[in-house]
């Protein structure tokens, strides 16, 4: 059931992107710095950078992580759990709110890369523990 914590904790990261997503894009309309046109598509209007990464971190947050949250759900469902397994789950979450600080903040491509990898790193190693046991 441990297992169920880290899940939750990139549960929440994601609901706080979504709801600084819409805010920043309603608030960079009200300001006129986002035409209103642009919510019908999502798109064809000129947004800035500081609105569009929000949104382009709340699409990753639906990428990588879901390998995140099918290794925790495959655990759970044939019972699998350790403490590698857990560490690795929870520095899994750790680098992808680093991810998401950086990425929202001064957004360094090169600084965003490093918990990036290390996250790709963490599944692959969840991925690996789950196929050993069941092997």
């Amino acid at each position: 059931m441990e297992l169920v914590y880290p899940m939750f904790m990139m549960v929440l990261l994601t609901t706080v992107v979504g709801v600084l997503t819409p805010y920043k894009r309603i608030r960079a309309a009200y300001a006129r710095e986002l035409d209103h046109r642009y919510f019908r598509l999502m798109s064809n209007y000129e947004i800035s950078e500081k609105i569009a990464k929000y949104g382009r971190n709340l699409d990753n947050l639906f990428e990588v992580p879901v390998l995140f949250y099918a290794a925790g759900i495959c655990a759970l469902s044939i019972n699998y759990m350790n403490q590698t397994f857990l560490v690795f789950m929870w520095v899994f979450v750790i680098t992808r709110i680093v991810h998401s600080a950086i990425h929202l903040t001064y957004n360094n491509p090169m600084h965003r890369f490093i918990p990036y990898m290390l996250s790709l790193l963490c599944v692959l190693v969840l991925w690996g523990n789950i196929v050993v046991f069941a092997s």
